[in-house]
């Protein structure tokens, strides 16, 4: 599984990346950047991309309305954020964002769970 992280903060970009990364099935490729991953976005659509909410530049949800044409039934879009406001998670889903995960302590399990198409379980079992 192919996996775009756009995430500004390296610490927190090679913290994810790296718990990802022991999943031999998963290819995770860094961004720090909207901008970044756009471009790179440009030869093709990963399986997945999760997004920071918060980056310099475009933000997060920019990059995802900027993108929205091209994404794919079978593409997975992850925002991420440290906020946990039940306001902006309703605004993301009006503008169709279906995955979004605060960054707290299991935010690697949430992520896993999306990836492998299990949030149901993980979130309500």
């Amino acid at each position: 599984m192919n996996i775009y992280l756009v995430e500004d903060d390296s610490v927190y970009s090679d913290f994810v990346k790296k718990s990802l990364s022991q999943n031999p099935s998963y290819n995770v490729t860094a961004f720090e950047s909207a901008e970044a991953a756009q471009k790179a976005l440009a030869n093709g659509f990963p399986d997945a991309l999760i997004v920071d909410y918060k980056l310099p530049g475009m933000s997060g949800i920019e990059l995802f309305e900027a993108l929205k044409g091209a994404i794919k039934e079978n593409h997975k879009v992850i925002m991420l954020s440290a906020i946990d406001d039940g306001n902006m998670v309703l605004s993301f889903i009006q503008k169709g964002v279906r995955d979004y995960v605060i960054k707290d302590d299991t935010v690697i399990e949430s992520l896993v769970a999306i990836l492998e198409g299990k949030d149901e379980d993980y979130l309500f079992g």
